[in-house]
């Protein structure tokens, strides 16, 4: 059975396709199986795993409309080494689309369902707003993982998150919780990060997770090569912190496969 986990944050550009498309990456070389779904109509988890999404005859937003199943609409991220449920322009029609549809929150949950014995993790790619799109993710999921800056507006940005995950487990799905914090582009010399992660530490405990991804300008380079950083600089120190967090994540939650990282 498959563990479930949106990449989740309420504010923009703090690494989450960054964070999702190199965990799944990470947890692909430690020998997990891999579903990454993409559900920002952006698109940039798509691409950043060497996937053309202008190319896709299936994608996310059959899925969504149950006119594909995943099996069907995946395709495969061969350098990347795990499954790819992509996402293009079409998925902004599917907001407006779902609106009149039966079971509106839970079309990816059951997509998802069909498709649990095919992968040890799924990893959701959410776009920076509580849509419909995030909230099909946040009801298909086990937990939620945010990537989030050591940053003041960061903390603000933290507790409405706290909030949404807290309704949608009370409301729509009593599986839901607050996996962990990622702290991302960390840089400890800089003296407000390190006290913004140590405020983290004493408010969420354990909640957040022990990998810190350092500010790392291979990472920052992958995409246009359009692949994981973990893939594109493997010696790089943002690709081993994410293959640090990926073996983290494994320990925490679980997984299958050949279990590398245990031996």
């Amino acid at each position: 059975m498959s563990r479930i986990f949106c990449i989740a944050n309420q504010k923009g550009g703090v690494g989450k396709t960054t964070t999702c498309v190199n965990l799944a990456a990470g947890l692909a070389k430690v020998g997990q199986r891999v579903l990454l779904v993409d559900l920002d109509p952006q698109g940039n988890a798509t691409m950043g795993s060497g996937v053309d999404k202008r190319t896709l005859e299936t994608n996310v937003y059959d899925v969504l409309l149950e006119t594909a199943t995943v099996a069907e609409a995946k395709v495969r991220a061969e350098k990347a080494g795990y499954d790819v449920l992509g996402a293009n322009r079409e998925l902004a029609g599917a907001e407006v689309e779902l609106v009149a549809l039966e079971r509106r929150n839970e079309r990816l949950r059951g997509a998802l369902k069909a498709a649990a014995a095919d992968y040890d993790f799924v990893l959701i790619d959410c776009p920076p707003s509580l849509s419909l799109l995030t909230l099909n993710g946040l009801c298909s999921a086990h937990g939620v993982i945010v990537p989030m800056q050591c940053e003041y507006f960061a903390l603000e940005g933290l507790t409405d998150l706290v909030n949404t995950i807290k309704q949608v487990h009370a409301n729509l799905n009593r599986d839901l919780e607050l996996i962990g914090l990622l702290r991302v582009m960390f840089d400890p010399r800089i003296t407000l990060q390190t006290q913004v992660s140590e405020q983290l530490k004493t408010h969420f405990g354990d909640k957040v997770f022990d990998s810190v991804i350092p500010r790392n300008v291979r990472l920052a380079e992958a995409p246009s090569y359009g692949l994981p950083g973990v893939v594109f600089d493997p010696a790089s120190r943002g690709a081993q912190a994410f293959v640090q967090f990926a073996a983290e994540m494994v320990e925490r939650v679980g997984g299958k496969g050949d279990r590398r990282l245990m031996a």
